[in-house]
């Protein structure tokens, strides 16, 4: 009996295989490629105070002091967020600006002393981080740095300017300039 029960079954499936029954269901996939952009949601931008007062001092003298804070703010979402800051001074005149009434850029100094605030990804690099490594700025000089990165990031100082006042400098207020840029 078991025999016969056995043969019936296999005859079964001989007949099922002959007859074109559906072979158990296959896997399937589909793909979909999706897209989307990110955008910048700004530039590279510098901002600096607007006026800044050294104090007093007198011929031979050096007159110093804090600009005020220096920010610089990378909007622009890089793969390379890198970025170089520079400074420069104007001479430094009053009255009728003649040379008894200027103070040469060659005198003015400037460090950038350490960042007082940063975000992002990279390297924030002071141009002059101690007051040893101050620097003539009747050129443009590094005042800050930063490599690598990317995305949005940024950074703040607040510098120190001085101004080594010549001998036989006439009294008087005496207005300059120091202009940061950021590239």
């Amino acid at each position: 009996m078991k025999r016969t029960f056995l043969a019936t079954c296999l005859a079964g499936v001989a007949v099922a295989a002959a007859v074109g029954l559906p072979a158990p269901a296959s896997a399937d996939e589909g793909t979909t490629t999706v897209t989307l952009n990110v955008t910048a949601s700004g530039g590279l931008t510098i901002t600096v105070p607007a006026t800044a007062n050294l104090g007093n001092g007198t011929e031979g003298s050096t007159i110093s002091g804090n600009l005020g804070p220096v920010t610089v703010l990378d909007q622009r979402a890089l793969l390379n967020a890198s970025w170089n800051a520079t400074v420069v001074a104007s001479d430094f005149t009053t009255g009728g600006g003649t040379a008894a009434e200027t103070i040469p850029a060659i005198n003015v100094r400037y460090w950038s002393g350490p960042a007082t605030g940063t975000s992002g990804e990279g390297t924030f690099t002071p141009g002059q981080p101690t007051a040893a490594d101050a620097e003539i700025i009747n050129v443009p000089q590094t005042a800050f740095t930063h490599t690598g990165g990317s995305g949005n990031n940024f950074a703040t100082w607040n510098p120190t300017v001085l101004v080594d006042v010549p001998d036989a400098t006439s009294g008087g207020t005496y207005t300059g300039t120091v202009t940061h840029s950021v590239l």
